[in-house]
């Protein structure tokens, strides 16, 4: 079973307090898992179909309690006894509880798939570089590791503040308010980092600036340590149509990391989340690499 976290458990329920909508056929959303508790009496539950026919009936009960709904199982309550209380709570993994909690972007793809590749020393420290509201540094938060997020959107960190206030991790993420465009005229990113992490970031900074950035986000990074790095690009067979102040070339990215360990690079197309006039998703190359530093 994966780790899972509650992220909304709703108010203890009667026979008459009971949505009439458990009593109907539905199951719940993809990446959802839920937890059902009888704490007094009994309540009659039906596993079933799309269409509502019955797969398995059960009577649960305070000694006998219903199992772990998995996402999209369809089920029903049949029926409760006069005396039954019960209580719902809502699951999901790590990297959809910032969004299903806090309606944030779920954490980028390449962070959730880079993390059980690296190897890693007791208590790792983390660098969230453009963190934003968090969607990364939430994701590595409640994965143990010590974050320090660097932003410069007053709005946005203040979100990310009452979220890690909310869930208690304040002691785990530190938050700095930083002007990346100021990286080529002083030392920003300090610090010896397990990972340093900067997804579709650096293309909103000046080029000197961005530039800047990547080198003191090398310095930053222990000996054995990782960065990750994902960039639009503007390239000949796909030239960047977006007003980015900065994009890489072809070999650019790879270039600047010549000596470290690529466990992953490379230059694929891909799409923005914005659309253009027609609805499309707008397509762009973009760089993406995680790198070990010798």
């Amino acid at each position: 079973m994966k780790n899972l976290l509650t992220y909304k458990t709703l108010p203890e329920w009667n026979p008459d307090t009971l949505p009439k909508g458990f009593l109907q056929n539905h199951n719940t959303q993809e990446g959802t898992w839920a937890q059902l508790e009888v704490l007094q009496g009994s309540l009659d539950f039906a596993m079933t179909d799309a269409v509502g026919n019955t797969l398995a009936h059960f009577t649960f009960s305070p000694d006998k309690q219903p199992p772990l709904i998995e996402p999209r199982q369809w089920h029903r309550i049949v029926s409760a006894s006069a005396d039954m209380r019960c209580q719902l709570r809502f699951m999901c993994t790590a990297e959809d509880y910032p969004a299903k909690k806090y309606k944030l972007s779920r954490a980028h793809s390449e962070v959730i798939e880079a993390l059980p590749r690296l190897q890693l020393p007791a208590n790792p420290r983390a660098l969230d570089v453009g963190c934003g509201r968090g969607r990364n540094t939430l994701y590595l938060a409640l994965h143990d590791w010590a974050v320090d997020a660097i932003d410069h959107n007053p709005q946005a960190l203040e979100t990310l503040t009452q979220i890690i206030a909310s869930e208690g991790l304040e002691k785990q993420v530190n938050i700095h308010s930083l002007d990346l465009n100021q990286a080529s005229r002083q030392t920003l990113l300090q610090g010896q980092y397990d990972l340093v992490v900067c997804t579709v970031v650096l293309m909103f900074l000046q080029k000197d600036a961005a530039l800047a950035v990547v080198r003191q986000m090398q310095d930053a990074t222990r000996p054995g340590g990782y960065n990750l790095i994902v960039c639009a690009m503007d390239t000949e067979d796909t030239p960047c149509t977006q007003p980015f102040p900065f994009t890489f070339s072809e070999g650019e990215l790879s270039a600047m990391y010549q000596g470290w360990e690529f466990l992953k690079y490379n230059e694929n197309p891909g799409h923005l989340h914005k659309t253009d006039a027609q609805g499309n998703p707008i397509a762009l190359r973009f760089a993406t690499m995680l790198a070990r530093k010798p």
